[in-house]
């Protein structure tokens, strides 16, 4: 009986999909069967030891390598934009809670919306708790924007989009949803995003969602939530978001997320004098001077994601 030198914990790449996806096996059981999780997208998986490789020290795979230059130049996008408002008006954005049944995801968007400027909480709940423990945490967060999600996948021997029980997580994002509504019914008190890789998109719109994954029930990347997240933190409460504006930045777009257009949650203020001190100014933005000017810290943390803490 031939033997493998895998342990959890080891990045791993599936041979029999082309070494699409970087994963770490999370657990092991006595038929060699490996229990993998995605490291930038929100997948789970089962593999035979087998069909496994030793990532040795790759971060990502060549196809995430060019998702990350991606992110690393919408990233740089966005804090130019950002940069433009704040010279022009004082700026608050919406504030988010973000809760995750993935402590790696968790960690990851957290570093994300620190980038971006996004005040923002993280609780590490698993799925299947998350319904429990929604309405305390809104009552102690108050937050703006609530983000629902960890892993999910459409079993691979579904024969239906449409049947509930065929999704490993959706059912628990949409009692989360329900639960969230009873004491935020609106999206003017509360704006919701839900699910994960491959979820029941409709179903959680339907329980009370704004945005939802997955309406091609694909896999989503780890951070598409987190940039659904900046565009409504940053939009002014009294403008209408767009759906399309809302995943502009996403990776996934309209195949991996969809919802509701929405008013944002920014608001704009100061004092009379610092307000007409501020209109009076005049803003001229050269794109090549704004990417000189983010710091080299940030530049350091978007050529990583994975949190060294993990």
């Amino acid at each position: 009986m031939e033997t493998y030198q895998y342990k959890p914990g080891d990045y791993v790449v599936r041979k029999s999909y082309n070494k699409d996806i970087l994963f770490r096996i999370v657990t092991i059981n006595s038929q060699n069967i490996a229990k993998l999780k995605g490291v930038s997208y929100r997948i789970l998986a089962d593999s035979h030891v087998a069909d496994l490789e030793i990532a040795g020290g790759m971060r990502f795979t060549s196809n995430e390598s060019s998702t990350m230059k991606i992110i690393s130049s919408n990233v740089e996008k966005i804090l130019i934009e950002h940069k433009k408002i704040n010279a022009t008006k004082l700026h608050k954005t919406g504030k988010v809670l973000h809760i995750d049944g993935d402590t790696f995801y968790l960690n990851l968007c957290l570093k994300y919306y620190d980038v971006l400027g996004i005040q923002a909480v993280g609780e590490n709940i698993s799925e299947s708790k998350q319904s429990t423990k929604v309405i305390e945490l809104i009552e102690k967060y108050n937050p703006d924007i609530l983000v629902l999600t960890g892993h999910d996948s459409l079993s691979k021997n579904s024969t239906s989009e449409d049947v509930l029980d065929n999704y490993t997580n959706s059912k628990h994002f949409i009692n989360a949803v329900k639960q969230a509504r009873t004491i935020r019914p609106t999206s003017d008190s509360l704006i919701i995003y839900a699910g994960a890789c491959q979820s029941y998109f409709e179903e959680i719109l339907s329980a009370g969602a704004d945005f939802a994954s997955s309406p091609n029930r694909i896999l989503i990347h780890a951070l598409d939530p987190a940039f659904v997240v900046e565009k409504i933190a940053y939009c002014p409460f009294y403008k209408v978001l767009p759906v399309e504006e809302a995943i502009k930045y996403t990776i996934t777009k309209d195949k991996g997320i969809g919802g509701y257009e929405i008013l944002g949650k920014a608001r704009v203020g100061g004092s009379i004098i610092m307000q007409e001190s501020l209109d009076n100014k005049s803003v001229s933005v050269d794109s090549n001077q704004d990417e000189a000017d983010i710091t080299e810290n940030r530049r350091n943390i978007l050529g990583n994601s994975m949190p060294n803490n993990i």
